[in-house]
């Protein structure tokens, strides 16, 4: 039928072209985060594509339902803008009748958003979570880059180092020269500074031998300096081998692991994942709805509203998430109250929008026409 395939091609390119410019966005956003974080030395830099890839996954499903949002209610406003709906209206065809076209393009997205909330995200995150875990555990001094300053997990600790280029061998990466680290204990702060240094393991621990430098201790409350030369220095800065989190957050569990363990949290996180493939497909309707507009007005309101609506939508859903995390809601009751009173609000806008289409572009059949002596 013309009016399916006009319906859903111009939904499918505007899909795309939406598409497209979100992900722009947001992976530009994304990667300047990740970058930062690899700056101060939560994440190891050689990971950074790595994690980027894991975070634009998570935040994938969202985006895929703003962009099929959007794309309904411009291409929708487009045609009433160019007078489109004056034509289809006048023809007999009212605003539900864009369901089914609507429906039948987004279809296999709506199923991709569904896929990636209850299984992608979940192993993303999960992965995700297991790279920041493995590169907090390591060492202060394995994370340091040579030539640049590295502050130490807790913030206590500066380190600098120079690589030997001299060293060679399997005990390259422990050799370093000039090796500075600045220490701060409560109104103590200590500079130790060395021509070499390089790290030894002795049992379970980690120890950073210093040679030929010196060390120069201050008591800020006092203002009393002392200052030490060495030989041989030796500091205990290794932790003990990496260990991942014992458990992991409900974020970074399987749909199946959540359904296994039904406490609060996991009930929270299991509104939040129905809640994304519900709320993508309510928004459809909600689009059709909200993508009515005057072929007089120049301005573009409606899209305005339709992402106030979306963001108001969206923040339901984590509220939903908190309070059955909470224990205020239960799952089944917090899905029907929000999801299901989103899709009656968008079929009612939706048959107040059809209503008023009628009224407007469908003719009634006129009355008869008094005679000049017919009584009154």
């Amino acid at each position: 039928m013309v009016f399916d395939s006009t319906v859903r091609r111009e939904l499918a390119r505007s899909f795309g072209a939406t598409l497209v410019v979100i992900l722009t966005i947001v992976l530009t956003m994304l990667l300047i985060r990740t970058v930062g974080q690899a700056a101060k030395g939560q994440i190891a830099p050689q990971d950074v594509v790595l994690l980027l890839g894991f975070v634009a996954l998570a935040n994938l499903p969202t985006m895929l339902a703003l962009s099929l949002f959007v794309a309904v209610v411009v291409t929708l406003g487009r045609m009433y803008r160019d007078s489109e709906m004056v034509i289809w209206f006048a023809s007999g065809v009212g605003l539900r009748r864009f369901v089914r076209p609507v429906l039948r393009t987004t279809w296999p997205v709506l199923l991709v958003i569904a896929l990636l909330t209850l299984f992608v995200v979940p192993w993303g995150s999960r992965s995700g979570t297991e790279l920041r875990d493995r590169y907090a555990a390591r060492s202060d001094l394995s994370r340091v880059t040579p030539g640049v300053f590295q502050q130490s997990s807790d913030g206590s600790r500066v380190f600098f180092i120079e690589r030997d280029p001299q060293a060679a061998g399997a005990e390259a990466p422990a050799i370093a020269r000039n090796v500075f680290v600045l220490a701060a204990a409560g109104e103590r702060e200590s500079v130790t500074s060395a021509s070499q240094g390089r790290l030894e393991t002795e049992g379970e621990d980690r120890v950073l031998v210093l040679e030929r430098g010196q060390r120069t201790d201050l008591d800020r409350s006092t203002g009393e300096m002392a200052q030490a030369s060495f030989e041989d220095y030796r500091i205990v800065v290794g932790e003990r081998a990496a260990r991942l989190a014992s458990r992991l957050p409900p974020r970074a569990m399987t749909t199946a692991d959540l359904l296994r363990e039904p406490d609060l949290r996991h009930q929270g996180e299991l509104s939040w994942r129905i809640g994304l493939a519900l709320g993508a497909a309510n928004l459809l309707l909600l689009g059709i709805g909200l993508s009515a507009t005057s072929p007089r007005r120049a301005s573009n309101w409606n899209l305005l509203f339709a992402l106030l609506a979306f963001i108001v939508y969206y923040n339901l859903i984590g509220l939903a998430q908190a309070w059955v995390a909470s224990g205020r809601l239960g799952l089944g009751t917090a899905l029907l109250a929000l999801h299901g009173g989103a899709f009656v609000l968008a079929l009612g806008l939706l048959a107040w929008r059809d209503q008023g289409a009628a009224r407007r572009w469908w003719p009634r059949p006129a009355a008869p026409r008094r005679g000049l002596g017919a009584p009154a």
